[in-house]
């Protein structure tokens, strides 16, 4: 049940970042979700896309580094607390939780949090058995 995101790094330069989102909307690839983190000479940035094949195609094509993870999308009440609460039953079942990021999906309902740990498999059992609704790649795609 795991999402597919592609973790890129960019060049921490002007315009590498559009030009990377440029390659991908080039080849039609719609982002729906998105995160950079800055690590000084460069950037990783992860994106969930709604075509995984198109952007490797795209990114190989101009020789970008990137890589394919697992991580588990899920859902959370977009109340104050509603991510946290999430989050606290990855720590209290002892799951690694390596990074996250969230989105809303419909304001004072849902949110979508994009949780990387080291074991997906045990966090989506975890979550799953605690009533944390899970998302699937085919879901991700329709927000």
């Amino acid at each position: 049940m795991a999402v597919k995101q592609i973790s890129i790094f960019v060049e921490n330069k002007k315009g590498a970042l559009a030009k990377v989102l440029g390659d991908l909307a080039s080849k039609g690839v719609g982002l729906r979700a998105m995160t950079i983190a800055d690590t000084g000479d460069f950037g990783i940035l992860r994106i969930i896309v709604d075509d995984n094949e198109a952007a490797a195609e795209a990114l190989r094509a101009e020789e970008t580094v990137f890589s394919v993870t697992d991580v588990i999308a899920c859902q959370a009440a977009d109340v104050p607390g509603g991510f946290a609460h999430v989050l606290g039953i990855l720590m209290d079942a002892g799951i690694n939780i390596e990074y996250t990021y969230a989105f809303v999906i419909k304001t004072g309902e849902e949110a979508c949090a994009i949780i990387r740990v080291d074991d997906v498999g045990a966090g989506e059992k975890v979550l799953t058995d605690n009533g944390v609704p899970l998302i699937t790649q085919d879901e991700v795609l329709k927000i």
